[in-house]
């Protein structure tokens, strides 16, 4: 089991890549048949040198998460400089998490054994769905039978195995996502993310007017899944996130929990303190040009703070932090309680998260 309770430093890396564009994704990745993988990995030396000499000192990595795109397009032997390049400039803590994100189609078994023997310990692999129908409509170019394959041959290689689902699909009844969850728990994985369809700006689907439950069809989804997972043994710890006990995803706590992180890559973000860092959106302007660094306010930072930590829901939130009218306000609407000097949201309460941080964030006043 990891240990949890630990100061996290975290590093993300973006591959910009993938095969083909998904239609809900709103996230920075291009297709692009000619990809001049040396040049990137100097763009990564880059970023990499320039959070090295931007401080004195680091805490040790805790995690290393290559995401992107579809980051297993990329080759091992690139994870394997990357990796190199960071151990180079900073010390690694005695167990690092290193996970490399996957599409079934980008990858096989020699691939993933080959990520493995050069560092990587975690696998998320990108499902979203078990029928053909809806794989089709999401966009994947996978099959259920390819997906299927994938898993059981990551599982033989990975100890930590992720698989990301998408439900509350247009034409999905919580009868046919509790028959779809019954199968995904089959898998028996050690980490499920499992997120709804949420329509974003400048994606095919807001263009296609694509339409998702309503709000009171969306919170039956979220509580049946979480009721079921929980009997699973598999309880949330984030809104989307599900895990059995100490197989919680290291690098994303280290968002939650508000701790720093370097963001390497075109488009990546990065938090050191109340350093805001964020690199260009495109790869050409990235290869040109450093990480822009921006200070941001205490206000700011401690907005953040609550926007992220928040969505833990086993931990709790120091009351101290928050709008005291507004944390009992959220206690009277049922959206959370508190316990010892804690916030906790409620199940009540995360399907209407973003209502629910409105309601307990300060005024900068305060």
């Amino acid at each position: 089991m990891y240990r949890l309770s630990k100061p996290l430093f975290g590093v993300y890396i973006h591959w910009p890549y993938c095969l083909s564009k998904c239609p809900y994704c709103d996230f920075f990745s291009q297709v692009d048949n000619a990809i001049d993988e040396n040049e990137i990995l100097n763009g990564y030396q880059r970023d990499i040198l320039f959070f090295a000499r931007l401080k004195k000192s680091y805490l040790p990595i805790t995690s290393v998460f290559f995401g992107g795109g579809t980051p297993s397009l990329m080759s091992p032997e690139s994870v394997a400089k990357i990796l190199t390049m960071l151990q180079d400039w900073f010390d690694f803590d005695s167990a690092p998490e290193i996970t490399i994100e996957a599409n079934p189609d980008a990858v096989n078994f020699e691939k993933m054994q080959v990520f493995q023997s050069v560092g990587v310990n975690r696998l998320s692999m990108g499902i979203q769905a078990l029928n053909e129908a809806d794989l089709r409509f999401l966009g994947r170019r996978h099959t259920v039978e390819t997906a299927l394959m994938r898993l059981k041959e990551a599982k033989q290689i990975f100890s930590k195995v992720n698989a990301d689902f998408i439900y509350a699909r247009p034409g999905q009844t919580p009868d046919m996502w509790h028959k779809e969850l019954t199968q995904i728990l089959n898998l028996n994985l050690t980490h499920y993310s499992l997120y709804q369809l949420t329509i974003e700006e400048n994606t095919p689907f807001y263009r296609q007017q694509i339409e998702v439950p309503d709000e009171e069809t969306a919170r039956t989804f979220y509580l049946m899944t979480n009721d079921m997972m929980r009997k699973a043994a598999c309880p949330p710890y984030e809104i989307s996130n599900y895990a059995q006990e100490g197989f919680q995803c290291v690098h994303n706590l280290t968002y939650w929990r508000g701790y720093d992180y370097l963001g390497i890559g075109p488009a990546s973000h990065g938090r050191l303190g109340l350093t805001a860092t964020e690199n260009p959106r495109s790869v050409p302007a990235w290869l040109n040009a450093l990480p822009v660094c921006t200070l941001l306010t205490r206000q700011e930072k401690m907005e953040e703070k609550i926007l992220m930590g928040l969505r833990l829901i086993q931990e709790g939130f120091p009351v101290s932090l928050l709008n005291p009218q507004g944390v009992e306000t959220a206690v009277r609407y049922g959206w959370g309680n508190v316990k010892d000097d804690l916030f906790y949201p409620s199940e009540e309460g995360l399907p209407v998260l973003n209502r629910l941080i409105l309601t307990v964030i300060p005024n900068e006043k305060e």
